[in-house]
Parts: structure tokens; C-alpha cells; sequence
């Protein structure tokens, strides 16, 4: 049985509670390292960790009167600590919480991602290593090509996901930074000293410049990253979706026992979850959009980026959340059917060796285009009549005779000659790791 998809741990980061409880932090440490550089009464920061806590209902009620959600919560938060509060936010400007805050909790959700697509290469490597020589019809613009191995096709992915597992690596490197350094960036009421301190308890390293914010080239690198990610996921699950068509049937998502295809037709075994899938990547290269939208802002800084951030930046981290679970056990609990695949291999009677024998022929010293010719002559007629197959038009044909000997032709249809270099593609690959 699958399991349903939960996320309690992405979808905390997004919660109230994470992001108030980040902001807290943020304002304490550096309250911290103002009495670590002798600036306010170490005193009076004890009080402020003993008292300091908020209440979200409390925050909100404020802001309804505010409209600023910075100011509500450091009224909340005075309304526990008293007079020792002035120290809090000294020096500061609300982007300083906010923004630190929004880099921690993408680096956090950056983190949590970069575990699924590990697991996700896990599961591929399976697959391609169980199928490596499970031989299938290899297909150009829908037609069938050349003999390939389904455990080639896993391969393709995995290293896919492995350039993703970089990318992402080094978004969340870009995203992991923080600043305290006040209302232009220019640390005019704060030492700089503040902001090493807070972004070293945090993990995140201080941003070299800083306006009133932190840029959001960083932001649009980790969100384009995601739509990236997505965009293999949709790859991936395309392919599905195609090998999934009745008339091809080669692989077929898990359909689990009492499970409905239909609402009308009871014989229905649809591929919703490549679909759903499918889909969703279009979410995340529209947010990652959005997200390129707010590079250019005013000046220092303006406010259109922030409404869109509340929606595009939890919205695709969890959504891309969701997708790496659902591939995963989409990968993992995947029917493949090599019969099938056998089947449609042959459903040419022959004609996906064609290169083969153009090849061979030209070996022979015949010219590229005579030998095209001939071989095109033939493969057309098979074409045209479903009773043919190349291998015996060929035989017929006076002027491949002339080249070619019986035994040759019989070599060129020899599905197993396709697998010779698969060892050595996953020796580049899959097997090295």
C-alpha cells in the first residue's frame, strides 16, 4: 500500500508559528550581541529571553489597527517583556527580521528538498540498474527509432536529478544569508558586528551589500532552481504518460486494489499521478516568473515583491515538496512490462535497423546516398504492406546481394548487438556512485 503524502515538516517552516518564533530569535540574538559588545545591560537581556514570547491571535488582533505586521509583533512582545523592550529592534528596520527570516526558511525548505531528491536518485538508480538491459523501442518524434533498454531511460533521469541535486545545493548556498544592517543597509544606528553575530547563530552568512533589503536575484535563483526541478519531474512523468497509452502499454503507474479510474467507465486505469505531476510543474515556472518579476525594485526598496512572496515562495516549496513524494513512489511502485516492449520492438517488422544496414553497405563502399536509397526503397514497401518486414524485402533486393551476404543481414537483426555499450554508458554513470 502507498502511502498518502503528509508534510509536517515543510509545512511548518510556512506556518505563523515558525515565522514569529524566527523573528523572536532574530530580535534576542541581537539583543545578544549588543551586551556582548557592551552596548545595553546584560541584565536587562536575561530578562528579555526569560519574558520575551508572543501570541499569534494577540499579533494579528494588533495589526487590524496597525496594518504594519513588524510593529504588532514587537508591540506584542513588549506587552511580555516591559521596559526592557526599548532595547528590542534597536537600530533595525523591519526588513532586517523579515528578510533573514524569509532566507532561513527557504534555506530550511531548500534542505528538506534536497533529502527528497536524494531519495528520488536513490529510486532511480534501482530502476536503472533492475532494467538495464530490459531492451524497448527507442522513439523520435513519436516514431519508433532504434532498440534502446528501459534502464537507460532511468539512467537519463537519475543524471538529471543529479545536476538538480547541484543546482539546488547551490541555491540554497545563494539563499543563506541574512542582514542587520538597518533602514538603507548602511548600518547607520547597528555595528556591523550585530549582523555577524545573528547571522552566525542562524547559519546563514551576512549579504557583502544590502539596501533595506536582501536582493532578490537570490530568491529568483532558488525559485527558477525549483521550476527546474519541476520541470525534469514533468519530464519524467510525460514519458510515463506515453509508455502508459493503451496501444503502447510498456509501463503503468501503480493502481492500487478498490482504486477508480473512472466515474463512468469502470475498465479505466488512468496515470493521474504523471498528470498531476504534469501539471503542477506549471505552477512552479509561473511563480518562478513571479519571482523574476521582483529583481527589479525601487530604489532601496519597495514593497511589490512582498505580497507576491507570501503566495509564490511557500506555495512552490511545498508544491515542489509534494511532487518529489509523488514521483518517488511513482518511480519506486512502477509496472513495467518487458513482453510489451518486445512486442512493440517488432510492431516494425524490422524497420528500426535500417541505420544498420545503411551503415553496413556504406562499409562496403557503396556512397551514403545509393545506400540510403536502397535501403529506403525497401523500407517503404514494408511501410506500405503489413504482410513485409526488411529483413526479407532486403534479401530480395539484387542490389543489396551484391554487398551483403545472408549471414551479415541475419547479424544486423540482432536485437542483443543494441546492448553492447550499456555496460559502458552506466559505468559513466549509474554505477560509479
Amino acid at each position: 500500500m502507498i502511502e498518502r503524502y503528509t508534510l509536517p515538516e515543510m509545512g511548518k517552516i510556512w506556518q505563523d508559528e515558525f515565522k514569529f518564533s524566527t523573528w523572536l530569535k532574530i530580535e534576542i540574538l541581537a539583543c545578544e550581541a549588543r551586551s556582548e559588545f557592551g552596548e545595553i545591560p546584560k541584565a536587562d537581556v536575561e530578562v528579555i529571553k526569560q519574558k520575551a514570547t508572543f501570541d499569534i491571535k494577540r499579533i494579528l488582533e494588533i495589526e487590524e489597527t496597525t496594518k504594519h505586521d513588524v510593529i504588532a509583533f514587537l508591540t506584542n512582545v513588549a506587552e511580555y517583556v516591559g521596559p526592557e523592550a526599548r532595547h528590542i529592534h534597536y537600530g533595525m528596520t523591519s526588513s532586517d527580521i523579515l528578510d533573514t527570516t524569509l532566507c532561513y526558511q527557504m534555506k530550511s525548505a531548500g534542505e528538506l528538498l534536497l533529502k527528497r531528491l536524494l531519495d528520488l536518485k536513490s529510486a532511480l538508480r534501482q530502476r536503472a540498474l533492475e532494467h538495464k538491459n530490459t531492451l524497448c523501442i527507442g522513439r523520435s518524434h513519436g516514431i519508433h527509432a532504434e532498440p534502446t533498454t528501459m534502464g537507460l531511460k532511468f539512467a537519463l533521469w537519475y543524471e538529471e536529478t543529479k545536476r538538480n541535486i547541484t543546482r539546488l545545493q547551490n541555491a540554497i548556498k545563494t539563499i543563506s544569508v541574512g542582514q542587520i544592517s538597518g533602514a538603507v543597509g548602511t548600518f547607520e544606528h547597528l555595528s556591523p558586528k550585530v549582523e555577524e553575530y545573528v547571522c552566525a547563530k542562524m547559519e546563514l552568512t551576512p549579504a557583502p551589500v544590502s539596501t533595506q533589503i536582501i536582493q532578490r536575484d537570490r530568491h529568483a535563483e532558488f525559485m527558477t532552481t525549483l521550476a527546474v526541478i519541476g520541470a525534469t519531474l514533468e519530464k519524467i512523468a510525460v514519458e510515463i504518460r506515453h509508455l502508459q497509452k493503451t496501444e503502447v502499454l510498456e509501463a503503468e503507474e501503480y493502481f492500487s486494489k478498490g482504486q477508480k479510474g473512472s466515474s463512468s467507465m469502470p475498465h479505466k486505469r488512468n496515470p493521474i499521478t504523471s498528470e498531476r505531476i504534469a501539471g503542477l510543474s506549471r505552477v512552479l515556472r509561473g511563480n518562478a516568473v513571479a519571482a523574476l518579476e521582483n529583481v527589479a525594485l525601487w530604489h532601496e526598496r519597495d514593497i511589490s515583491h512582498s505580497s507576491v512572496e507570501r503566495i509564490v515562495v511557500p506555495d512552490s516549496c511545498i508544491g515542489l515538496d509534494y511532487m518529489l513524494d509523488l514521483t518517488i513512489k511513482l518511480i519506486k511502485n512502477l509496472f513495467i512490462y518487458p513482453e510489451n516492449m518486445l512486442k512493440n520492438l517488432k510492431l516494425t517488422r524490422g524497420l528500426v535497423y535500417s541505420q544498420a544496414v545503411l551503415l553496413k553497405l556504406i562499409n562496403k563502399g557503396i556512397s551514403r546516398e545509393d545506400a540510403y536509397k536502397i535501403v529506403q526503397t525497401s523500407s517503404m514497401d514494408v511501410w506500405a504492406d503489413q504482410s513485409k518486414d526488411l529483413h526479407s524485402e532486403l534479401s530480395k533486393s539484387a542490389e543489396v546481394k551484391k554487398y551483403l551476404t545472408e549471414e551479415e543481414l541475419s547479424e544486423i537483426f540482432d536485437s542483443k548487438k543494441t546492448l553492447k555499450n550499456v555496460d559502458y554508458i552506466f559505468s559513466r554513470s549509474v554505477e560509479i556512485d
